[in-house]
C-alpha cells in the first residue's frame, strides 16, 4: 500500500439551500489501494439558525469525525437501556456526554445522539475494525462502547490528528480533502501493527451472513480455536465475535424493516428465535421498538432541510429526531430516550 495514493473517484457533493438555512454533503470513496480497509468518506456543511439531533444506532464500522467548523454535543448510555416502549419510552440506565469536534467512535452495542446548534462542518471517515487497530495502534477492547478524542488514546500522536482536522478545514474543495485523507491513511496504515489475517476473514465471515454464521464455524474456517479467535476479536475488533454478531445482525434487520419487510419476515431473515428476540434486541441496541425505528425512518421531520443520510450507505443508521415533541416525530429526552 502506498502512502502516495490519491482518490480515484470525483466527489459527490450535494449542495442545497432551503428557508431554513443551507448544506452541502459529499461523498467518495477511498484510493483503491486503501480499500477495504478504508470504506468511505462523507463530508457535511450545515448551517441552520437552530440545534439539530441525530440518533445512531450501532453499526459494523468504526468511524473518525474530524471536524473543522463547530462541535458535537454527544449523549451516549453507559449502562444500557432500560424500560420498554409506549409513553414512558426506553432510558439509558447512566448517561454520559461530552463535547467534541473530532470524534473516534468504535465498535458498540448501545446507541448515541448527538447534538449540534446548526453550524456544523467536518468528514467522517468509516472504517473497517480491524483497520482502525492498524490506524489508531490500540487494542481495540480499550475503546468498544467509547467516543473519545483521539488525543486520550496516546498511541497515535494527537497532534497528527488535530493537525489533519486543521489542514482538511483549509482546503477548499471536498475532492482536495479526500486526497488528503488517502494520503495520511495510507501512511498510518502503512506504518501500524498488522492486524492477522485470520481475523480479517473471520470479520468478512461475519459482515457477509450478516451476523448468522455460528461462531465455532468461523473459528474452523480460519484453523483456530473459538477461544483464540475471541482474544483477536477482542483486540483488533473491539467485540467478542458473539456481540459483532449481534450488532452486524441488527444492522442486517434495520435495513430489511425499512425496506418494508415484516417484523416475522425480518426476525426469519436475521435468524432471530421469534418477533419478541428481534424486539428485544431492538430495544437494547436503539432504544425503541422495531415498529417505532421503521416509523420514525418514514417521517420527514423537516420539509425544508436536509435529506437524512445515514453512516453506512445501504443501511438505516440514523434517525434525524425533533426535540419539541410535535406529532409524528421522533422526540428524544435525555432520561427517557427516543420515542
Amino acid at each position: 500500500m502506498s502512502s502516495r495514493a490519491t482518490s480515484s473517484s470525483r466527489p459527490a457533493v450535494r449542495p442545497a439551500r432551503c428557508p431554513n438555512g443551507t448544506w452541502e454533503t459529499a461523498s467518495a470513496r477511498p484510493h483503491a489501494r486503501l480499500r477495504p480497509a478504508v470504506i468511505g468518506y462523507r463530508g457535511f456543511r450545515l448551517a441552520f439558525p437552530g440545534p439539530r439531533a441525530r440518533l445512531e444506532a450501532p453499526i459494523g464500522a468504526v468511524t473518525l469525525m474530524l471536524g473543522f467548523q463547530g462541535a458535537v454535543r454527544i449523549t451516549e448510555a453507559t449502562g444500557g437501556w432500560v424500560g420498554v416502549g409506549g409513553e414512558a419510552g426506553a432510558r439509558p440506565s447512566r448517561v454520559r456526554t461530552s463535547e467534541l469536534s473530532t470524534v473516534l467512535s468504535a465498535l458498540s452495542t448501545t446507541p448515541v445522539l448527538g447534538e449540534h446548534d446548526g453550524h456544523l462542518a467536518g468528514v467522517e471517515v468509516l472504517l473497517t475494525p480491524w483497520a482502525a487497530f492498524t490506524v489508531f495502534r490500540t487494542a481495540l477492547h480499550e475503546l468498544a462502547g467509547r467516543r473519545l478524542h483521539p488525543d486520550e488514546l496516546g498511541a497515535l500522536p494527537s497532534s497528527d490528528v488535530a493537525d489533519l482536522a486543521y489542514r482538511l478545514g483549509e482546503l477548499g474543495s471536498w475532492r482536495a480533502r479526500f486526497r488528503l485523507l488517502d494520503e495520511t491513511l495510507g501512511r498510518w496504515l502503512e506504518t501500524g501493527p498488522r492486524c492477522a489475517d485470520g481475523t480479517v476473514h473471520a470479520w468478512y465471515a461475519l459482515t457477509h451472513s450478516g451476523g448468522a454464521v455460528p461462531v465455532g464455524q468461523v473459528a474452523g474456517q480460519v484453523g483456530w480455536s473459538v477461544r483464540h479467535l475471541e482474544n483477536r476479536f477482542r483486540e483488533q475488533i473491539g467485540l467478542s465475535p458473539k456481540t459483532a454478531a449481534r450488532v452486524l445482525r441488527l444492522q442486517r434487520a434495520r435495513r430489511l424493516l425499512c425496506a418494508g419487510s415484516t417484523q416475522a419476515e425480518t426476525a426469519a431473515a436475521c435468524g432471530y428465535y421469534d418477533q419478541a428476540h428481534l424486539s428485544g434486541e431492538f430495544k437494547a441496541m436503539t432504544g425503541c421498538t422495531p415498529r417505532e425505528f421503521a416509523l420514525a425512518r418514514g417521517v420527514r421531520l423537516d420539509p425544508d432541510g436536509p435529506p437524512a443520510t445515514d453512516r453506512l450507505s445501504g443501511e438505516a443508521t440514523s434517525l434525524v429526531l425533533r426535540r419539541d415533541g410535535r406529532p409524528g416525530s421522533a422526540h428524544f429526552s435525555k432520561t427517557r430516550g427516543p420515542r
